[in-house]
């Protein structure tokens, strides 16, 4: 067995996986291991951000962190190695063939870099590429650094990913000064992400500050003595622009330019994939809007009385519940709404199941994750997978399968004070339903004018599968049930 074929199985490389919905990059948000590090199969190692949710990645491997490949915050494309593990460290160091410097890259011939790896490939959160798939990438040299300097390209990894740099032998320090060390085989000024992050907010090349870290690492301190000259001037000419009575914007706030008093965010993450997806169905999918208004006033008693019921115990009981239900009678009564577009084949999908997607802010953004099968839940299996699926989108660990496959979505405008919005599909579903806050209005009941509470509902529905008679009917089936939630009894 050769050398590089025994480094090949003993270094497991670990690659940004695709959690089975097609995601083509993800941003590392946090690290839980650093070089070192023992981990076991199936040891949760980092937390990602994908399009659509917060996801933890368990490491397929027993061993030892050997390398870091990239720092929070870097978006990485799925398919790329984030983390490779010594899976043999009693063997002792790495052969010679590990650690070949960058010259001896092009000796392999370029075709073995695009074969196509055989077998198992890593594209499930939990699973690893089987060992024939899998190729050990010549270590390059930071600089030509030796290869006895390894201990110090290890504490410079570590140090980047947020934890204390190891103390390496003296004799294999670097006999270069500190401002000479670079990050390795990338050419870059040693930087923590945060302290790259704030250097950019301010508009400072890391190339052009002398570090005073340890090992050349560039910190806070050396950014803000860096940004502090460049302030005065950017301030001054900022200055005669800005109103007395206004005051201007911290220049170090987040994007923040102090000339133009504007701040630029990145798009990315949940916000990137809500664009795209609204943008999509609005330019798709030929949007009608319907609205109602309706006195709930019954169905407010019935939610506190379901408070007190013992079958609710334990239960989010509230008028979200009753809408969601009331929306899953109506579909029942008109099943027809519940189906899909099919461009490609030009067919109508119709579905036997109703997935309920529930519109949810978040601090990562707007996600839709839905509960599955809803229409054969019973009221108090509707209310507490409704809750368990607040929960979970509030500490942002909603999965992307809960994200998938929804049918038709509510979206609860109410709670902000809203009356109604005319609300935008979500991509692939036939209807959305907008529930308006719930207040007390003034109302003809019974003959006379009497105070009740009150609500609007918009209906967004796809022309393409719902004309204005069927999307009518099952927007006043809706009202109808809120009216009189008897009618849950009746016709559901």
């Amino acid at each position: 067995m050769t050398a590089s074929t025994a480094n090949d199985q003993r270094f497991r490389e670990f690659k940004m996986p695709d959690v089975g919905e097609g995601l083509t990059e993800a941003e590392i948000l946090k690290w839980y291991v650093q070089p070192g590090d023992t981990v076991s199969d199936g040891q949760v190692v980092c937390e990602v951000e994908t399009a659509k949710a917060a996801v933890e990645l368990p490491i397929p491997y027993d061993g030892v962190v050997h390398e870091l490949n990239f720092g929070e915050g870097v978006t990485v494309d799925v398919g790329t190695v984030i983390i490779s593990v010594d899976t043999d460290p009693g063997a002792g160091p790495a052969s010679p063939a590990a650690a070949a410097p960058a010259e001896a890259e092009p000796a392999a011939p370029a075709a073995e870099e695009d074969a196509e790896p055989q077998g198992r490939q890593a594209v499930l959160v939990g699973y690893g590429a089987a060992p024939s798939s899998t190729k050990r990438r010549p270590r390059k040299a930071a600089n030509g650094v030796p290869p006895q300097q390894e201990p110090v390209r290890a504490g410079l990894q570590a140090e980047l990913n947020g934890h204390p740099a190891p103390v390496a032998p003296v004799a294999a320090a670097p006999a270069a000064p500190a401002p000479a060390v670079t990050v390795p085989s990338a050419g870059r000024p040693l930087a923590k992400p945060p302290v790259r992050k704030l250097a950019k907010d301010l508009g400072i090349d890391l190339a052009s500050i002398t570090p005073t870290g340890p090992d050349g690492v560039i910190t806070r301190d050396d950014v803000h003595a860096a940004a502090a000259p460049a302030a005065a001037p950017a301030q001054s000419v900022a200055a005669p622009s800005v109103p007395a009575d206004r005051p201007a914007a911290p220049a170090a706030a987040e994007g923040f330019d102090p000339v133009t008093r504007e701040r630029r965010v990145p798009v990315k993450g949940v916000r990137k994939a809500t664009a795209q997806a609204m943008v999509t169905s609005a330019f798709t999918a030929p949007h009608v809007t319907e609205f109602i208004t309706v006195d709930v006033t019954r169905t407010m008693k019935l939610v506190q009385e379901l408070k007190q019921d013992p079958d609710m115990a334990g239960l989010r009981v509230n008028p979200l519940l009753l809408v969601a239900k009331a929306f899953l009678v109506a579909i029942k009564r008109h099943p027809e709404v519940n189906a899909a577009w099919d461009e490609a084949n030009q067919e109508i999908v119709h579905k036997d199941y109703v997935n309920l997607g529930i519109a949810a802010a978040t601090p990562r953004g707007l996600i839709v994750p839905n509960i599955k099968d809803a229409g054969v839940r019973t009221l108090p299996q509707l209310a507490a997978e409704l809750g368990e699926l607040v929960a979970t989108a509030r500490e942002g660990k909603t999965s992307p399968a809960a994200m998938s496959g929804g049918t038709v979505t509510i979206t609860n405008v109410g709670v902000f004070g809203v009356d109604t919005g005319t609300p935008i599909l979500n991509p692939g579903e036939s209807a959305i339903l907008a529930f308006g806050a719930v207040k007390l209005q003034p109302w003809v009941h019974k003959g006379k004018v009497k105070a009740r509470q009150v609500t609007t509902l918009a209906l967004s529905f796809d022309h393409r599968l719902i004309d204005g008679e069927l999307g009518s009917k099952l927007l006043a089936d809706i009202a109808a049930v809120l009216e009189r939630p008897k009618r849950l009894i009746t016709w559901g």
